[in-house]
């Protein structure tokens, strides 16, 4: 029996995750969590297999909720869930210590397929982001500007992109204005993009956005 912890914030698609996972004879359940600081007290006091982790929660970011696991808890079984294509978050997320990347567009059978596979300590992987990886290992292709960026700096290039205010980024990544500016400005000095227009091309021109 494959004992699972759910962590995201909607409490209907918690509903819909726990249905369809409990399908299978070998899947259970345990426990749920609807934010970072939830998830972090449920994995000392629920006996688990994996974690699902969304990857948006609402008091803090899910890489940040990863890292933090994975520091306390060496070897933790984390299957990231995200409502971003692969081609955003899905190695950042790999590197930072998660098991497996799947997006919650995905059948719910590749869901199970990943769990299963991260139970028995393997990565789960998608073929697309199999052969990102093996890029990535060989060297191909050329690092890009993005690459050069920490994961709260990548977070507010794509939210910037996305047309989000600075305050309103604020208030999704729960970190102060002031913040957001210090990471703009990050953004502008590793990378060379100078405006809010400039990131929205590239993050374009790069497949980043979704």
């Amino acid at each position: 029996m494959i004992r699972v912890l759910v962590a995201d914030d909607h409490p209907f698609l918690r509903k819909g995750l726990r249905a369809s996972l409990e399908e299978h004879p070998s899947i259970r359940v345990v426990g749920e969590a609807s934010n970072g600081t939830q998830t972090l007290t449920l994995v000392e006091r629920v006996p688990f297999d994996v974690l699902i982790l969304d990857i948006s929660l609402p008091d803090m970011s899910g890489i940040d909720v990863l890292k933090q696991l994975v520091h306390l808890h060496p070897g933790i079984l984390v299957v990231i869930l995200s409502a971003f294509p692969e081609r955003q978050y899905a190695i950042r997320c790999i590197n930072a210590g998660a098991m497996a990347y799947v997006t919650k567009d995905s059948a719910p059978a590749e869901l199970a397929s990943a769990l299963t596979r991260v139970a028995m300590g393997k990565r789960y992987v998608s073929e697309q982001l199999a052969g990102q990886l093996a890029d990535t290992l060989a060297g191909h292709p050329e690092p890009q500007l993005h690459d050069q960026l920490s994961d709260r700096e990548y977070q507010v290039l794509l939210l910037l992109a996305d047309g989000l205010s600075v305050q309103a980024i604020a208030e999704k990544l729960n970190i102060s204005t002031p913040s957001v500016y210090t990471y703009r400005s990050r953004i502008i000095f590793k990378t060379g993009l100078k405006s809010t227009a400039e990131m929205v091309r590239y993050v374009v021109e790069n497949g980043l956005h979704p």
